[in-house]
């Protein structure tokens, strides 16, 4: 979810950092009003990034640049799994997108080396050039597409109805209507739900809507189709099923800082060749049991 925060100075709109709560205001004495109109006139022109980034970007880097240094940095939680992570919890950095990255790496003829960082941190990292992309399942929105550049996608993932293995009564997002589904109250699956007529049981997450369903306490849950491959692969439940697909899907790619449009054309170029040879699907089955590179 996308929560921001705003206040103005100057006819210019400051903007709140991605996930992160709006600050308190603190009330300012008139002696402080002076310090204050100082700080008004150093702020105005300039805006904080509605997408978790800083204010100010590096700029972009080049396929030149990147053969020249012949390496690419990239940055990453390594606390995601399966997408990102550590073997074992300390062993070998490793997950989907990490093995995506390497095998892009490689066909641009360079090492890849990955610097782990938290997710709140994480554009920032990027706007100050301390990496040269982002591999995180990072999806496509046009708030992020306004202040940096993608690949093409290299995971898709609709949402998904998830029941019971021997439940018949749901073929369809449209058959939630009068239904109960187990859903976050603060994801966008909890909405769309809602919007089909279903009556929503809150829980904390995916874990918890599973448990009730296997219990039969609720009839459905939504969520995205990773999620229930992941915990498919995982776990080897086969009493789960995806009843129906919800039309929404979330597309994930690497982003790089703008102006690093050679760089995007030949990362394009080794995505498409990682896909028509098979790469793609091979990694995708390793974690999901089947091909989610769209």
């Amino acid at each position: 979810m996308v929560r921001n925060g705003s206040w103005t100075v100057c006819a210019t709109t400051f903007v709140t950092p991605q996930r992160q709560n709006i600050q308190a205001v603190r009330r300012l004495s008139v002696a402080g009003a002076l310090v204050l109109a100082l700080f008004a006139l150093a702020a105005c022109g300039s805006a904080s990034s509605q997408s978790g980034g800083s204010s100010t970007q590096k700029a972009g880097l080049s396929l030149a640049d990147v053969k020249k240094d012949g390496v690419i940095t990239v940055g990453t939680e390594g606390t995601y799994r399966p997408f990102t992570f550590h073997d074992k919890g300390s062993g070998e950095l490793t997950g989907y997108d990490v093995d995506v990255m390497r095998a892009v790496a490689d066909k641009l003829g360079v090492d890849v080396k990955f610097e782990e960082t938290q997710w709140d941190a994480i554009f920032a990292g990027l706007d100050a050039g301390r990496f040269d992309a982002i591999a995180n399942q990072v999806s496509i929105t046009d708030e992020r597409k306004a202040k940096y550049a993608f690949s093409t996608p290299y995971t898709v993932s609709p949402g998904v109805v998830v029941v019971n293995d021997d439940d018949k009564s749901i073929s369809s997002i449209s058959d939630l209507n009068g239904k109960t589904t187990a859903q976050s109250l603060t994801s966008n699956w909890y909405k769309l739900a809602q919007q089909n007529g279903a009556k929503i049981q809150s829980v904390e997450g995916w874990a918890q809507a599973v448990t009730l369903l296997k219990q039969g306490r609720v009839d459905a849950t939504v969520n995205d189709r990773l999620t229930f491959l992941d915990y498919k692969t995982t776990e080897r439940d086969a009493s789960l099923k995806v009843a129906a697909e919800t039309g929404d899907e979330a597309r994930n790619a690497i982003a790089f800082r703008k102006g690093s449009d050679s760089l995007v054309k030949a990362v394009d170029k080794a995505i498409a060749e990682l896909k028509a040879d098979g790469t793609l699907a091979q990694i995708s089955k390793k974690y999901f049991g089947e091909d989610v590179s769209g």
